[in-house]
């Protein structure tokens, strides 16, 4: 699938606050808890739970969240189909980005070990 100007613009304008719930409904019913999903959030991102509060509490784009966000040096080994679209072949970097979050929410409902979901880097 192709990626438009149009369907980036749309995602980054998404909240934080309005996928957060649904990430955490996503992992929980597949028996993963909050925490882990704060800990694949932090090494992405590196933000901390508090910060992520504040993003939902000032109803963040995810434009805003990846813009400030200290990305992780290894989330360019994040790859793979997510949505329909091969992450490594979008060229937005904001989308990208938003894909890479969604992929790692993916590969942890999925019940993959938290040591290849941070691509090694947990040690």
């Amino acid at each position: 699938m192709q990626v438009t100007p149009e369907h980036n613009e749309k995602i980054a304008k998404i909240t934080f606050a309005s996928v957060y719930p649904h990430y955490i409904a996503k992992i929980e019913k597949k028996g993963r808890t909050k925490e882990e999903l704060l800990q694949v959030i932090k090494w992405l991102t590196d933000y901390n739970e508090s910060q992520l509060l504040e993003f939902i509490e000032n109803k963040t784009t995810l434009r805003e969240f990846f813009e400030n966000a200290t990305l992780n040096p290894n989330a360019e080994l994040i790859t793979g189909v997510i949505c329909g679209y091969r992450i490594e072949n979008i060229d937005n970097p904001i989308t990208r980005q938003i894909r890479y979050l969604d992929k790692l929410v993916d590969e942890l409902a999925k019940g993959k070990s938290m040591d290849k979901i941070l691509r090694n880097q947990s040690k």
